[in-house]
């Protein structure tokens, strides 16, 4: 018997953080709205951005004072992280009419299996549309769906055409839509990336795709032979529900850098952003304390070095950064360029009782305190925004401060690379 197609789904809520804002105030409807840190302040990053900011060229992670030069009318909104996280609620709420099999890729992405779903509200495109057709009737966003036989084309599909729109990828039409896109348009292909497939010949997702499998494993390793296997459409990864992902084994997040940096003390100010993040996802899932660090850096050649050590469980970020900082330190050679970064914990639920903070730390009443204050800030910042708070040191550098990467996992490459 023939196995069924599967039928997959990748939503992805249009400029998600301005759209919320503008249908919180309808006001901001038809102008060109940036949402950033303090709106009184000309420092700090891009959030987000909606349609009409887009056409003066503003760009998500620009700094605000570069999107004034672009815009000097534009109109800047305090981030409202409690609203995103209540909207975004909201649309998988929608999502869970149709379907029980949804990954929830980050606030404002979801991957859906629908393949069962057919028989009750029609082909992938007809669930998507009508997906496309509540959200915007019942939450007044928009949302752009795309629909394939894997995640990886899936995803792809939901960025071709925005906002407010559904594209199909099917196994019958996939080669003739893909193959001529530039290699930089497939999943985990930065520019870094990019540049190293077109000194290999390289240019287009077809060229990816007849490459030779073996010669991308020697040049690149695994990830050389994984963007292999997607531009092939050969990606077989399942649409994971909640239930699957509440197992985590361990919690991370990464950046590429701005640009490759020596200096210590900046690197140690990411070291910081990047262990806020992780540890802010790390009390938010409830796993408890970890007891093992973990840092990934990459130099300006894309060449991964890893390095992992133990420390008394913690799920506070000066813990966390610290012990990551001093992993960096002790391998990594000085005045080396950084060109990647990346923190991650694991070892959750460990018995304290074995090796708790009173031996170093000064008692396990004075961890609880810190433990608590860091949940009390995460609080107010999902209630009136990431800016509202921040670390000294981090505010120390102006392209931090502001910055919330919290919504990333342990990859690579940025996640909105692809466009919003």
């Amino acid at each position: 018997m023939k196995k069924r197609e599967r039928v997959i789904l990748y939503s992805d809520l249009n400029n998600f953080f301005a759209s919320v804002e503008t249908v919180l105030n309808p006001e901001l409807k038809g102008k060109p709205v940036i949402v950033c840190g303090d709106p009184k302040e000309r420092r700090g990053v891009v959030f987000a951005k909606n349609e009409e900011a887009k056409k003066y060229g503003i760009k998500t992670a620009e700094t605000v004072v570069s999107a004034l030069k672009k815009c000097p009318h534009v109109l800047r909104v305090q981030t409202h992280f409690g609203e995103y996280k209540k909207y975004s609620r909201k649309v998988r709420e929608i999502y869970e009419r149709f379907t029980d099999l949804i990954e929830e890729c980050s606030i404002d992405e979801c991957a859906l299996d629908v393949t069962a779903s057919i028989a009750l509200f029609g082909s992938g495109e007809e669930i998507a549309n009508k997906i496309r057709e509540t959200v915007k009737k019942e939450l007044g966003l928009t949302v752009s769906v795309g629909v394939s036989f894997n995640k990886v084309f899936a995803k792809i599909a939901s960025d071709m055409r925005k906002p407010d729109a559904v594209t199909v990828i099917s196994r019958e039409n996939f080669k003739k839509i893909l193959n001529p896109l530039p290699v930089s348009d497939m999943l985990l292909v930065g520019k870094s990336t990019a540049e190293t497939f077109r000194k290999m010949g390289i240019y287009t997702i077809g060229d990816l795709a007849t490459a030779d499998e073996t010669l991308l494993t020697q040049k690149m390793g695994k990830r050389g032979r994984q963007v292999w296997i997607y531009a092939r459409g050969e990606d077989t990864e399942p649409v994971k529900a909640k239930e699957e992902l509440e197992d985590l084994k361990s919690i991370g997040n990464s950046a590429t850098l701005p640009y490759d940096i020596r200096n210590r003390e900046e690197i140690k100010r990411w070291f910081f952003v990047l262990s806020e993040s992780v540890t802010a996802r790390q009390r938010d899932a409830g796993v408890g304390r970890a007891n093992t660090v973990h840092i990934a850096v990459k130099n300006e050649r894309l060449e991964e070095s890893t390095w992992q050590m133990k420390i008394p469980p913690s799920c506070v970020c000066g813990d966390i950064a610290k012990a990551a900082f001093e992993l960096f330190c002790r391998h990594y050679p000085q005045n080396a360029p950084v060109h990647l970064l990346g923190v991650s914990v694991s070892g959750f639920d460990y018995n304290i009782s074995q090796m708790t903070f009173s031996d170093a730390f000064g008692g396990e009443e004075e961890y609880k305190k810190k433990e608590r204050m860091e949940t009390a800030i995460d609080n107010i910042r999902k209630k009136y925004g990431y800016a509202t708070l921040q670390r000294g040191i981090v505010f120390q550098d102006e392209k931090l401060n502001g910055l919330d990467i919290r919504g990333k996992k342990h990859e690579p490459e940025p996640k909105k690379e692809k466009g919003e």
